[in-house]
């Protein structure tokens, strides 16, 4: 059973320019409860007096998914957590040899030793804490430094091993393959009679972040990251709705999530985070569901599925279609029955060479303006019966 672990409280925050008010975080945390995500990462206490506050109240609230903090290997950022009473705790330490040498200035086996003694306090001081830890850059690092500070954090009582894509480095069917890397590290942790969780963590620079995710899932991770929106460094990690979907509806993992708290979930990150929703954003933007040319909705009037394969209702909303210059007969007969009006072919055409107009303009034109255009048409016949449009 997968589990969703939602970063947007903390990697969210680390897109330039974003924080969240702690009455705006507790907001979206209750949301996300009532989506049905698994792990709420509430942030990181050591950054600031408010994020400690807020991850305190969150995890303080009662909420049925577990809240985590995030931390350095550092007693210290242990002991703010544990202060704060989450039941999840990620801790994170790079060990390729490059950041080892250069910025730890540290040898691996120390680096090691201080990953395992930071996770056994944290399993010290609160046996039932949920352990993850994250060898940052993982898949540009030497594999054999991962493995050694793997398995040292398992045996010192982690519970997840986390697959970092930190700069968005992988490919699927390449080399630099998520599911490939998954397997090798199961297999080679399996081969010491280690069995944590695995999670993947995918930044989106290639654009394959979610990709990457479904890669790492099929080879078995059991935890998977996500923001909304995709927050996060640089442009982010996967978008949680997208990758809820495809694991709900395309894997069939489970349909315990309730995706149409989504649109106003996403409304409200959005408004708080001042990051707008592209309009072509899968899903929740505004045109995920939205027909325009004139083939396109003549068929999808009588079955949206002719141009769709993702039902809007799912989401709690429902099929549209744009009125411009792409518009046909069909548009406008569509948007009349939505309006409930019954006006004639000749009306329909009259209507339509309007839309068309104010279309070519760069403008749609919604359904409150339709009723306008309507009167209009029926203004604009003189006494003759001569029509001006």
């Amino acid at each position: 059973m997968i589990q969703i672990l939602d970063s947007t409280l903390r990697e969210g925050e680390q897109t330039p320019g974003v924080f969240f008010d702690g009455h705006i975080k507790l907001a979206i945390a209750e949301l996300l409860d009532q989506v049905g995500v698994d792990i709420i990462e509430a942030g990181h206490p050591r950054v600031s007096p408010d994020i400690y506050n807020a991850t305190r109240l969150i995890s303080q609230h009662g909420f049925k998914a577990i809240i985590g903090a995030h931390s350095r290997s550092l007693k210290e950022d242990v002991d703010l957590a544990l202060e704060c009473g989450v039941g999840f705790l990620g801790v994170f330490f790079c060990v390729s040899d490059d950041r080892l040498t250069h910025v730890h200035k540290k040898e691996l086996h120390r680096a090691v030793d201080q990953i395992a003694e930071v996770i056994a306090y944290g399993k010290e001081r609160k046996p039932e804490l949920l352990i993850r830890y994250t060898p940052e850059d993982a898949v540009r690092s030497p594999f054999r430094n991962v493995m050694d500070a793997s398995a040292a954090a398992v045996q010192a009582g982690a519970d997840i091993i986390s697959v970092a894509d930190t700069t968005g480095y992988m490919i699927p069917g390449s080399p630099r393959s998520m599911y490939d890397y998954v397997l090798r590290l199961k297999g080679e942790l399996a081969d010491r009679d280690l069995y944590p969780k695995i999670a993947v963590h995918c930044h989106n620079d290639r654009g394959l972040a979610l990709a990457n995710a479904l890669d790492g899932y099929r080879a078995g991770a059991e935890v998977i990251d996500a923001t909304i929106l995709g927050l996060g460094e640089r442009v982010g990690i996967v978008d949680l709705a997208q990758l809820l979907y495809a694991l709900a509806v395309d894997f069939e993992e489970t349909d315990a999530w309730d995706f149409k708290r989504l649109p106003e979930l996403y409304q409200l990150v959005s408004q708080h985070s001042e990051v707008p929703i592209p309009v072509n954003f899968p899903l929740v933007g505004e045109n995920a569901f939205t027909h325009c040319a004139g083939v396109h909705t003549h068929a999808s009037a009588r079955n949206p599925m002719h141009y769709q394969s993702i039902e809007p209702e799912f989401l709690g909303r429902t099929m549209n279609v744009a009125l411009d210059h792409m518009a046909g007969l069909s548009s406008i007969k569509w948007a009349f029955e939505q309006i409930g009006v019954d006006e004639d072919d000749h009306m329909a055409r009259r209507v339509l060479e309007v839309v068309k107009s104010i279309g070519q303009r760069g403008r749609t034109v919604r359904l409150d303006e339709l009723s306008h255009i309507i009167d209009w048409c029926r203004t604009t016949s003189d006494v003759n019966g001569e029509e001006f449009v």
